[in-house]
């Protein structure tokens, strides 16, 4: 996991690019099938350890530090018992997770595909949510916590009270990665892996249902109406997505790689 920072830090370079990210720190966590990733209100990492079946915070001197397990799963093991993979944050602290199947079995998430995934709630290790199809990508936008139910290809919102999922809009995709600016929501799809299709998921008899291909891209949807008001396609080889970020104020970024002869000349200085 490699933290990249903005060297630029608001002054647009010569080149003209007003942001211009450099890794700067990194950690070597091993093969743990890491998902969603967040940092914490001190600045520290905290990421979906999915084939833990927790969430973790990276470690100075060990591949990961346990946080925090689902009530359903009664140990740490390397089996991916329920596919955690999603993580929703309020103000510094864990709030949300997603997960595809409460089971307490090796691989036993991939029986509950179709309608077992769940939303539970950190704090009080309820589940607020049942009867989503591979749940992915739960996020806070103010007190409304919304999630992409990715089995059935709709965007929509978790009413915690009746726990339930309310669907906004229908994208022809696998859906994981939201990010909000304003009222848009920025919605990430993805085709089915290697050229095989949505088996065993209701997303492909919608797709067949609507005579539609899947996509790879990003949509922009209006979350007043559900609209899709913009889409961004992808071609060639890249087929899949999994998360969307924005960068609100941020026009032309660029990225130095580790390769690059140019990160031995980025220098910046910590204000004393």
């Amino acid at each position: 996991m490699t933290v990249f920072v903005d060297a630029a830090e608001g002054t647009p370079t010569a080149e003209g690019f007003d942001a211009v990210f450099v890794p700067q720190s990194a950690s070597y966590t091993a093969d743990l099938d890491a998902h969603d990733l967040a940092f914490d209100a001190k600045g520290g990492m905290i990421f979906a350890n999915t084939l833990f079946s927790c969430l973790a915070a990276t470690s100075p001197t060990h591949s990961f530090r346990p946080l925090w397990q689902p009530p359903f799963v009664t140990r740490l093991a390397a089996e991916d018992r329920c596919h955690l993979n999603g993580l929703a944050m309020r103000d510094g602290v864990p709030a949300y997770v997603t997960c595809v199947g409460p089971t307490d079995v090796a691989d036993g998430w991939r029986d509950h595909r179709a309608g077992g995934g769940v939303v539970v709630d950190v704090a009080t290790n309820e589940i607020v949510c049942r009867g989503l199809s591979m749940p992915h990508s739960p996020r806070l936008r103010g007190d409304t916590l919304w999630v992409l139910n990715s089995g059935t290809g709709e965007l929509g919102t978790v009413d915690r009270a009746k726990g339930i999922f309310q669907p906004l809009t229908f994208c022809p995709g696998y859906l994981r990665g939201l990010a909000f600016i304003g009222q848009y929501a920025l919605v990430g799809l993805s085709e089915p892996r290697e050229n095989r299709t949505f088996a065993g998921l209701p997303l492909q008899d919608r797709l067949v249902a609507a005579n539609v291909e899947p996509r790879c891209g990003v949509y922009v949807i209006d979350t007043r109406t559900g609209d899709i008001v913009h889409w961004l396609r992808i071609e060639g080889v890249v087929t899949e997505l999994y998360d969307v970020l924005a960068l609100p104020g941020i026009a032309r970024p660029s990225m130095i790689g580790f390769r690059s002869q140019e990160i031995r000349r980025t220098v910046s200085i910590e204000a004393a």
